[in-house]
């Protein structure tokens, strides 16, 4: 049959990618590792921007690909600007219209809304705040935001409510983990997608079989790291409630209705669950700055939670209409990429690699607009305010943007190539043991880069050419890069930079790594173990 197949593509115009371009395994693959070190290192280790890097990368993967794969000027200007359209659509209008709500909730006060409601909400007990503050609110913001937003508004709430800052910005790094899978309305997901051509619905639901895991026990953690083993004592019910209720939302909405609002649903239902149990419990000591009449404090109660939580709760009923209708799906056409749909043969698994662009009119950003004009109309704000936001979103979008259409572009070049599944062949040698390190992969790209969407472009489809060179479920292996990387989100420069400048700790960055670092081993380990037992004892759970 293989050989029926490559028969076949040696009659027609079809480029094939060499596996071995040195002659050598090794030499081939240190060769492969080139582009990926050297976006690491810039950006990384060098701390230069991140355009920088990825112009670089991107360079450098051009050099290789035409000079040391043989790979035809033709197809590598095609991969390259599928990787442009692709990351203009969807994912950077899935970012634009995340933002754009984001901003105009902030203009608009909303936010300031919510943090009012936040802080008087939050229990005396620091355990509690931990986790109101910086794990529920935070994974609110990540699901939303994204871009830092969730620790830079976290850390500078924390110490507001009487944390040391360089306590405040440990807690909301940690914190700043479980939801990362999904953040921005699941671009990881989306990106991980589009990277390696496997569904973006199962993607998210194997994700969705990981990470609550992690959802579940972080509000432990956290009671531990900030009160002990006193803490924890005293706040388990309120973490159970918590992290039980956060990671059911995060497994029912991404098995069900898709990644896009699987964080934004499981930090409302944490946020309920967790202030209903410190109603039924008592247990709440409001502070003395809100001490207010009975009156006023039922006024903050009742106002400022509808209209704190009012462009939320619009978003997450939007997204799971548009999930639930599969409006997604309406619209949509596959259009095959000129010059390069089916025109180069995967040696390596002997089939044409085909280049369909998916265009989704109703995609994610088009739903999260939707979102932010109904919250616009119920608010009943003035238009320029509307329209202030878009275009001062558009602003902080044009040179992140253009990175991202970069690094999309490299990855894009890096897997039409040939490098990927290069690479992919050699480190399949590990064997049985590989989905052990699987989950350090995307740990590792998330603590250089900063981003879970980019240690998924980076390493998305190595992930899948070593799961079928070990004939392992290549979702698994590709949802565990997703997952191990929001491990590694805690420790990277980036996340440690906007945290120790809100709250004024610049120059501290190294004894903050120092007080994450371990914390993101341990859970990075965690979640290697649970692939391992998934790939080889748990496959019912694989989609």
């Amino acid at each position: 049959m293989n050989f029926a197949v490559a028969l076949i593509f040696s009659q027609m115009t079809v480029w094939s990618q060499p596996i071995d371009p040195l002659h050598s395994v090794g030499f081939s693959a240190l060769a492969a590792v080139i582009p990926l070190v050297v976006v690491l290192l810039l950006m990384g280790i060098l701390r230069r921007s991140g355009l920088l890097a990825s112009a670089c990368g991107l360079a450098s993967v051009a050099i290789l690909a035409l000079f040391v794969w043989g790979m035809p000027a033709k197809l590598a200007a095609a991969s390259v600007g599928f990787g442009i359209v692709y990351a203009l659509w969807p994912i950077l209008w899935i970012v634009f219209a995340a933002l754009w709500l984001y901003n105009f909730c902030c203009d608009t006060g909303k936010i300031e809304l919510l943090r009012r409601w936040m802080e008087y909400h939050a229990s005396g007990d620091p355990c509690i705040q931990a986790i109101l503050v910086a794990f529920c609110f935070g994974s609110l913001l990540e699901g939303t935001a994204g871009f830092g937003a969730p620790v830079a508004m976290t850390a500078f709430l924390l110490v507001g409510l009487g944390f040391q800052p360089r306590r405040a910005v440990i807690v909301s790094l940690i914190s700043n983990t479980a939801p990362v899978a999904f953040g921005s309305l699941g671009i990881p997901i989306v990106a991980l997608a589009g990277v390696t051509g496997l569904d973006v619905f199962k993607l998210g639901a194997m994700v969705g079989r990981q990470i609550p895991l992690l959802s579940f026990i972080l509000p432990a953690y956290l009671a531990l790291l900030v009160g002990g083993r006193k803490g924890l004592r005293r706040c388990w019910p309120a973490a159970l409630v918590t992290g039980g209720s956060f990671a059911l939302a995060q497994l029912v909405v991404s098995n069900l209705w898709g990644p896009y609002a699987a964080d934004i649903i499981a930090a409302l239902s944490a946020i309920g669950s967790l202030t209903l149990y410190l109603r039924i419990t008592r247990s709440r000591v409001e502070p003395a700055d809100l001490e207010r009449s009975p009156e006023d404090r039922l006024h903050l109660e009742r106002g400022v939670a509808f209209a704190g939580w009012l462009p939320w709760a619009l978003l997450s009923i939007v997204m799971v209409v548009w999930s639930y209708l599969k409006l997604f799906q309406r619209g949509q056409l596959a259009i095959a990429v000129p010059a390069l749909h089916n025109a180069i043969l995967i040696t390596l698994y002997q089939k044409p690699y085909a280049a369909l662009y998916s265009f989704q009119p109703l995609s994610a950003g088009t739903a999260a607009v939707v979102a932010g004009i109904i919250t616009f109309l119920c608010i009943r704000s003035k238009p320029q305010i509307f329209v202030a936001s878009g275009v001062k979103t558009f602003r902080q979008l044009r040179l992140p943007g253009l990175t991202v259409m970069l690094i999309v572009s490299l990855a894009y070049l890096y897997n039409y190539s040939g490098m990927a599944y290069t690479l992919g062949a050699a480190v399949a040698h590990v064997g049985r043991g590989f989905p052990l390190m699987s989950s350090y992969l995307g740990w590792v790209a998330c603590f250089l880069t900063g981003s879970d969407t980019a240690s998924n472009l980076i390493f998305g489809n190595l992930q899948v050419a070593a799961a079928q060179q070990l004939h392992l479920n290549p979702i698994l292996l590709a949802a565990t890069n997703c997952t191990g990387a929001v491990t590694g989100k805690m420790i990277s420069p980036q996340n440690i930079a906007v945290g120790v400048t809100t709250v004024g700790l610049i120059g501290q960055e190294g004894s903050v790594l120092r007080g994450t670092f371990w914390h993101s081993v341990l859970l990075a380990g965690m979640i290697s173990v649970m692939a391992f037992a998934q790939a080889y004892w748990m496959g019912w759970m694989v989609p």
